[in-house]
């Protein structure tokens, strides 16, 4: 049996200044997990957009302090809890990340 895999993509619906010409954070959300499902059809993949102004649970709201409090750029994707890309996202490095994790 395939662990879950957890990917979070936190941003907001307001592009940050220096993303105006990047796709929203839902719509990356929206990209990745399309991506994601057809590279790995047979892997349990929960790909979810959190707002970072309106997170919820503790570890949503400690990771949304810290992109506001660090200047963080959105949007800011997490495997598993584990920082993955700050800004665009790449496939490959999501893909390698992925690939390396326990099945």
């Amino acid at each position: 049996m395939n662990r879950p895999i957890t990917i979070k993509v936190y941003g907001s619906e307001e592009k940050c200044s220096g993303c105006v010409q990047l796709p929203s954070s839902i719509e990356t959300k929206e990209w990745l997990e399309a991506a994601l499902q057809r590279k790995y059809p047979d892997k349990p993949l929960d790909v979810v957009y959190v707002d970072m102004y309106h997170p919820n649970g503790k570890e949503e709201e400690e990771t949304a302090r810290d992109m506001i409090e660090n200047n963080r750029i959105y949007p800011l994707v997490l495997v598993n809890g584990d920082i993955i890309a700050e800004g665009n996202p790449r496939l490959k490095k999501m893909y390698e990340y992925i690939e390396k994790l326990p099945s």
